[in-house]
């Protein structure tokens, strides 16, 4: 791979579900009522999404929805917050008149009940030749109606600060992606394992960057750049895994073995880090760990760590014991244990990061 694109798509996707075959069955799903008056809604396209879906054999997962998917039309009826900014293709063959009746905008305060009282009347009316369909949109994790509540987290419900920081994250978004990561330095840095994924398939840990800290030290100054774009891509592919794509996730842990901080800490590559990590992945960090840091020396790393803001600080753990690390990164301490230590837990996990290296 010479480019590396956002893993967030730019464009919705689209999943209609018809119940033709089956017009009994239930959809398999719990939702969430968009329609509250909430300002975190307020780029949510319908007022019906995906809060999970029922276990089993569902019409949802047989159709492939998802966690998240925006229900905006009912029988080619229409049930939204705004118009749709790109056309679902499958209306191509519609007249502009069925094409209005389904990009039909309805009032805040009514939008969820009609949405809902459309499927009871379809389902209702047991019509063979009229069975229920129900379309929806995705959206990428990054895109609006699933990030504007992290943006207006980050800014403690302030809306003119939380629209000025995604603002300014598009035009960083549009100047960054695609990436190229053809580069040599790039090329080493993830080829070393300097910073990588570590997988957890097979339990509940939360997906996590690998830093080695002692690696990314031993780079000359001017490959920090380089250190950036690696942790870009791969804080894009793990937050893309996320099930839900209103609350990605990741952790990150920061491998002090083998740095010295009383030696001195390069404290340049995690400013330049978070420089760029706190105003474009707001509320995406489930906890940063930095391991091993004696008692003696975390007030020292402490304070290095003092440009970051205080909701990024809170998620911050400075620590040389291995239970603190485990606890706070979910990993299970009887397999940590079993590997002979953190180390050997970190190599058995680590990805190879092959899909990211591109040899020229």
């Amino acid at each position: 791979m010479t480019v590396f694109h956002s893993t967030s798509p730019t464009t919705p996707s689209f999943v209609s579900i018809s119940f033709a075959e089956d017009p009994t069955a239930q959809l398999g799903t719990q939702l969430s009522n968009r329609d509250k008056g909430n300002v975190s809604d307020m780029f949510v396209p319908g007022f019906a999404t995906v809060l999970r879906l029922v276990d089993g054999d569902t019409m949802a997962r047989r159709s492939g929805v998802q966690m998240g998917d925006v229900f905006v039309a009912v029988n080619g009826e229409g049930f939204r917050r705004f118009p749709p900014e790109v056309e679902d293709p499958s209306d191509a063959n519609l007249d502009e008149g069925e094409k209005v009746l389904k990009n039909t905008v309805v009032k805040e305060g009514e939008g969820y009940a009609g949405l809902m009282g459309k499927i009871k009347a379809v389902k209702g009316a047991g019509d063979p030749e009229q069975p229920l369909v129900l379309s929806l949109e995705r959206y990428g994790w990054d895109e609006p109606p699933n990030a504007w509540e992290r943006f207006l987290k980050a800014r403690n419900g302030d809306v003119p600060a939380a629209m000025a920081m995604r603002q300014k994250h598009e035009a960083w978004r549009n100047e960054t992606f695609p990436m190229d990561l053809k580069n040599s330095a790039v090329r080493d840095i993830l080829r070393s394992k300097s910073v990588s994924e570590l997988d957890f398939k097979g339990n509940d840990s939360i997906p996590c960057v690998y830093v080695d800290y002692a690696k990314l030290q031993a780079l000359s100054s001017d490959s920090v750049d380089s250190v950036v774009q690696s942790f870009i891509a791969m804080t894009e592919v793990i937050l893309k895994k996320s099930s839900d794509p209103r609350t990605p996730k990741a952790s990150q842990f920061i491998d002090l073995s083998h740095v010295t901080i009383t030696g001195g800490m390069r404290s340049d590559i995690l400013r330049k880090i978070y420089g760029v990590f706190e105003p474009n992945y707001p509320e995406t960090l489930h906890r940063m760990v930095m391991y091993p840091v004696s008692s003696i020396v975390r007030r020292t790393a402490s304070i290095m760590l003092s440009f970051v803001n205080e909701n990024t600080a809170a998620k911050f753990v400075i620590t040389d014991k291995v239970d603190v690390v485990c606890k706070e990164l979910g990993w299970p301490k009887e397999e940590v244990d079993a590997c002979g230590g953190i180390t050997e837990f970190v190599a058995k996990h680590c990805m190879p990061n092959e899909e990211l290296i591109h040899d020229e």
